[in-house]
């Protein structure tokens, strides 16, 4: 996902076969993703209520205790949605026997429930790390707070349906460049606080 430009021309030179292989990379990299950052950000919640308590602080944070697992709740419930990359791209190539229309329309939807997932996860993790953030500051570590602006606005999916129709499909490999963008995009945003947080550990801890 690296070269989103090559991996669009390596798409196009083999008639669509690479695609499917990039269709699965995208899935399973976003689920992946939020699994562990699900991990990530439980552990930092236990940390912080150990510490908290150890320096009672565990009732004047318990709010921000509460918030963090509410969000953490809908990354949790993230991990249910039928995301298996390997059934999707199956039935992507199996519609194919239908005809190519059928497999670009299952990765269209693809597409659409991808942009949604990264919406969805981005606002719940950056608000469980702006609560962490304020949770750590008060045990004397400093954490940034995520920008709420980081959160991408969604899609014009009817648009992209009707240019992609238009265009007999051409336009589905912009689509495709786009998804691996903002995916890109949105784990170059996390190392720089998930570094911060790694160095907040290790003091706490330490």
């Amino acid at each position: 996902m690296n070269s989103p430009g090559l991996n669009i021309f390596l798409t196009i030179i083999t008639c669509g076969i690479f695609g499917l292989f990039l269709f699965y990379q995208l899935i399973r990299r976003m689920r992946d993703h939020n699994r562990r950052r699900l991990e990530l950000l439980e552990a930092a919640n236990a940390l912080a209520w150990e510490r908290a308590n150890a320096m009672g602080l565990a009732e004047e944070l318990r709010p921000n205790f509460e918030r963090v697992a509410s969000h953490l709740q809908t990354l949790r419930a993230m991990t249910t949605d039928f995301r298996d990359p390997t059934v999707w791209v199956l039935i992507a190539i199996g519609a194919v026997l239908i005809g190519l229309a059928a497999s670009l329309i299952v990765q269209v939807v693809g597409y659409i429930l991808l942009d949604g997932d990264l919406i969805k996860h981005d606002r719940a993790e950056g608000a469980a790390e702006s609560e962490l953030a304020a949770i750590y500051g008060r045990l004397g570590q400093t954490i940034p707070t995520p920008d709420p602006a980081r959160v991408k606005a969604p899609q014009n999916y009817g648009a992209r349906v009707i240019v992609t129709i238009l265009t007999l499909g051409i336009y589905h490999f912009w689509w495709l460049y786009n998804e691996m963008v903002d995916g890109n995009r949105h784990f170059e945003i996390n190392w720089p606080w998930e570094y911060s947080l790694g160095q907040a550990a290790a003091a706490l801890t330490g």
